[in-house]
């Protein structure tokens, strides 16, 4: 029985302008094929095991011909697949669904299209210029720019073209930037008239050019300036000067790597797209409940001893989350801890034990085991019973600490730190090409495992690879694990928070007066 295919529009580059009908089919997905203008976030929505197929084309080759793509859909559909074809901007603007779609009504191979933002209009408004204005333009004409001057000059009729609407879209033409301008103004419009090039709109390599019909050719070339671009022709161009936005924002321009496990990672992924900033996410550890026996009995045993514990610590707010998990599975009651004195290190943790219904003595000078024997220190007793829930690698400087002060330490390993890590040729060619600008560390464990997962890929010396990306650490201890593995620390944050982790980026990238000022606008 034949599958489905859906022929999907990802939108301009920014992974969130994918419509919501799109996430869901990319989330259902058994095989996904797709090209460069797609966004590599997009394939992480994807199911463990889908297939992912490139078949992108790059300016100077073909990897794959339309027929073949054509094709492929229809024998991964006739497999039973559920097949997404995900295309930059919208398929039905020069994104020839139309060819894809007959091969498979040919077949009788179920098929839906899926609309996209199109890069024609969201591309410019990332750069500041609506498409239409009240005074300056009612109307625009979207045209293909990637064509050789004779078949262009077959498939537009300049004489109609030229002066038929008040804004002119050219997808695709960078190359042909001088043609088309000569074009322009030999069928009327003044050389004079605003130019600007957008390339990779939306994305962290967003960059605008803008110039005049009569000078945008010697401009391009002067500034070495590469396709995909947008070309926006028009009074409204001028508008950019007043409405430029995205550039602004204090992490625009750059590509951020997160490393930190997936369920974990949302905030600080949602953190650097409201701030202008591209997150790649690259999850090299998940948290897993312990299957071992012994670690499982340790586990009971501490949960039927919890009346008898002064103190229990929680170190992180994955202790708190899989402590709660044990304790429902051992038939427990919280109230068991009645007589003891709960402490979170740090505000993350505080706040996961307030959302289950304690108030917890929240430590926040330092959010590191050593600030935890400072402000306690004088209050802990020999002889006291002590509970650590923590994970199977958490450090043994506290419980060593706690034991040389005279108290009775239980160590409950709640929940174990697993490396995971797909293969990720995407992400290989960015860091090759230096286009990952910073990489972000939120514990030991992610800095190890994206070592040893770089090495998985085949590469050598990983540290090396990691050279041209500025690193990123939420404290001293992963800053530590950071250098011993031989990366270059650019900063700590100031607190092991997301929030201080997000400020330590903003202000490596305030190069400009108006980063400087949206930062003081955002408090940060």
């Amino acid at each position: 029985m034949a599958g489905k295919v859906y022929l999907v529009g990802a939108g301009p580059g920014d992974a969130r302008l994918i419509t919501i009908k799109g996430k869901e089919c990319i989330e259902k997905a058994d095989a996904i094929v797709y090209d460069r203008l797609a966004s590599p976030r997009l394939l992480g929505w994807a199911r463990p095991g889908t297939q992912k197929v490139y078949v992108g084309k790059l300016p100077d080759r073909h990897t794959m011909k339309q027929e073949e793509i054509n094709r492929l859909l229809a024998d991964l559909a006739l497999e039973g697949k559920v097949v997404v074809r995900l295309k930059g901007g919208d398929p039905t603007i020069f994104g020839r669904v139309g060819e894809e779609a007959e091969l498979l009504r040919q077949l009788g191979i179920p098929y839906e299209i899926v609309p996209g933002i199109t890069s024609s209009i969201s591309v410019p408004a990332y750069a500041g210029i609506p498409v239409t204005h009240r005074d300056l333009a009612s109307s625009l004409s979207i045209i293909t720019g990637h064509e050789s001057p004779d078949k262009l000059d077959r498939m537009i009729q300049w004489d109609k073209v030229t002066n038929a609407t008040g804004t002119l879209i050219f997808m695709m033409g960078v190359a042909k930037i001088g043609y088309i301008s000569r074009q322009l103004i030999k069928h009327g419009r003044s050389p004079a008239t605003p130019v600007a090039l957008i390339r990779w709109g939306t994305r962290a390599e967003q960059d605008t050019l803008v110039g005049t019909l009569a000078d945008i050719e010697e401009r391009v070339k002067a500034a070495d300036f590469q396709p995909p671009a947008v070309i926006v022709v028009g009074e409204v161009v001028h508008q950019r000067e007043k409405l430029q936005w995205a550039e602004h924002l204090p992490l625009f321009g750059k590509r951020i790597l997160v490393t930190r496990a997936r369920s974990q990672a949302s905030a600080l992924v949602s953190r650097i797209e409201e701030l202008g900033g591209e997150p790649y996410e690259y999850p090299v550890i998940d948290t897993v409940m312990p299957d071992s026996e012994e670690v499982l009995s340790g586990v009971r045993h501490a949960m039927e001893e919890l009346g008898t514990y002064d103190w229990v610590f929680f170190t992180s707010a994955n202790g708190v989350d899989y402590f709660f998990r044990h304790l429902k599975a051992c038939g427990k009651d919280i109230r068991a801890l009645a007589s003891a004195r709960i402490v979170a290190v740090g505000p993350a943790t505080g706040e996961a034990l307030r959302e289950r219904g304690i108030a917890a003595e929240v430590l926040a000078e330092r959010f590191q085991a050593e600030g935890l024997i400072d402000a306690y220190g004088p209050v802990l007793a020999p002889g006291q019973h002590v509970l650590l829930p923590r994970g199977d690698k958490a450090r043994r400087w506290l419980p060593e600490k706690l034991e040389a002060l005279g108290l009775h330490v239980t160590e409950a390993v709640m929940y174990e730190t697993v490396l995971v890590g797909e293969h990720d040729d995407e992400l290989m060619k960015l860091l090759m090409e230096g286009a990952v600008h910073a990489v972000t560390f939120t514990s030991s464990s992610t800095v190890t495992n994206l070592l040893q997962a770089l090495k998985s890929m085949g590469v050598e010396r990983p540290a090396e690879l990691l050279q041209s990306s500025s690193i990123f650490c939420i404290g001293p201890v992963t800053a530590k694990t950071a250098e011993d593995a031989g990366l270059q620390v650019s900063r700590t944050a100031d607190e092991a928070t997301i929030d201080s982790l997000v400020q330590a980026l903003c202000e490596w990238n305030a190069d400009n007066p108006r980063r400087l000022q949206a930062l003081e606008k955002l408090n940060l």
